[in-house]
């Protein structure tokens, strides 16, 4: 957290996205250990996908907040190739089972967009846009 303890800094998030992710893996893998393999590779994307959107937005809210809603259609558009893109390398090129790696990825996928969608909500709740609270200290002053 920054200095205020309701404004969730860029960092904290990406961090708890991770831990809980290879947490989640390491306990799956230790009830199901002949699908771990499919397991890590089913938990790669959203993971990547979750910490990089998290960045980009909390990053721009925090420069920019007008220029949020534009940067989440860019990430969705990203997200949309690279999903399509890691599951099909994924099922073909590596030849992961498709059961398990798509019951995870889709564990993972959803997941992960909760964590965000709840991490987001914190985040535009704050109102903690140093560049916003700024100007709002200008023109009361």
């Amino acid at each position: 957290m920054t200095s205020s303890s309701n404004v969730p800094t860029v960092v904290g998030p990406a961090v708890a996205f991770a831990a809980g992710s290879v947490a989640t893996w390491l306990a799956a893998t230790a009830i199901a250990a002949p699908f771990g393999r499919e397991i890590l590779f089913a938990m790669l994307a959203p993971l990547i996908a979750a910490v990089s959107s998290w960045v980009w937005v909390a990053r721009t809210f925090r420069r920019s907040p007008g220029r949020v809603t534009n940067v989440m259609v860019a990430a969705f558009g990203v997200k949309l190739v690279f999903f399509g893109v890691y599951v099909a390398v994924m099922l073909r090129g590596l030849a992961l089972r498709p059961v398990p790696f798509m019951l995870g990825f889709t564990a993972y996928f959803v997941g992960l967009h909760v964590a965000e969608a709840w991490w987001l909500q914190r985040l535009f709740w704050s109102g903690g846009s140093d560049a916003q609270n700024s100007e709002l200290n200008t023109q009361n002053s």
